[in-house]
């Protein structure tokens, strides 16, 4: 038996709350004029009500992992000067951000000098990663390893572990000129193993792998944690002048009159 309702305006307004459907609330009144403008079917103006649900909802969840994920600069990679630069190898870094990477647990590792845009790079696949509905945590290497053992110390590693492993492309930022003691590589190498063939990473550094040895105690632990990052690794290597350094120089420039 169909229910009669006696006031159908507090009726909508009430059941759309109930149900959190936020859009539709918010826009059905415009969407009912602009059904009965142009004389839409009842099945139409149906996939215009859930399409703009749909769409209100995954930008919503997509502003959330955006602001969870913390990147540091706001940046895509489309953003990207190319030109600046022929070491960048566009074909591969956009392959990387049609995320095939994530569904296959892969890791990224981009090394090269301080301003080629390494940071960029993997702020670009991690917004894409955000908007594909996908969790993303971007964090320097230095405050991860020192969080880690702030939380080992206070006994809330194992939560904090659990955390981590959760976020489907964790993000370690600047992994450089930081020297770990036993304790930190230990933390380290522990979220190396707990996501191998699980989730992925991505890692950027200014030092070659065969340098690896001076971030940790020895050559020893630089080449377990390098066998698990690498196994299933794109690896993207910069070479070339600082973003940062062409433009302060072209700035100069301009204003001295040359160029």
């Amino acid at each position: 038996m169909q229910q009669v309702v006696a006031e159908p305006e507090v009726y909508i307004e009430t059941k759309m709350k109930q149900f959190k459907l936020v859009d539709m609330r918010q826009q059905y009144p415009d969407l009912i004029a602009e059904a009965e403008m142009t004389a839409m079917g009842y099945r139409d103006f149906l996939v215009r009500l859930l399409s703009v649900e749909e769409e209100g909802k995954n930008a919503r969840r997509t502003g959330k992992l955006l602001g969870n994920a913390r990147f540091e600069l706001s940046a895509t990679l489309g953003e990207i000067d190319y030109d600046f630069n022929d070491t960048l190898d566009k074909e591969k870094i956009e392959a990387l951000g049609r995320l095939q990477f994530l569904d296959r647990h892969e890791n990224i590792i981009v090394i090269g000098p301080p301003g080629v845009g390494k940071s960029m790079i993997a702020t670009g696949i991690g917004v894409n990663a955000c908007h594909a509905g996908r969790s993303v945590l971007f964090v320097n290497a230095k405050e991860l390893v020192d969080t880690l053992h702030a939380e080992m110390l206070i006994g809330k590693l194992s939560e904090t572990l659990e955390k981590l492993n959760r976020i489907e492309l964790l993000i370690i930022d600047e992994l450089s000129y930081i020297k770990m003691d036993k304790e930190r590589e230990s933390l380290f190498f522990q979220i190396i193993r707990q996501r191998y063939e699980k989730s992925s990473l991505i890692i950027t550094t200014n030092l070659p792998m065969g340098k690896w040895d001076e971030l940790f105690t020895g050559q020893l632990a630089a080449t377990a944690i390098l066998d698990r990052l690498l196994h299933h690794c794109h690896v993207l290597s910069i070479t070339g002048d600082s973003y940062r350094v062409k433009g302060s120089k072209n700035s100069v420039n301009r204003r001295i009159g040359i160029g």
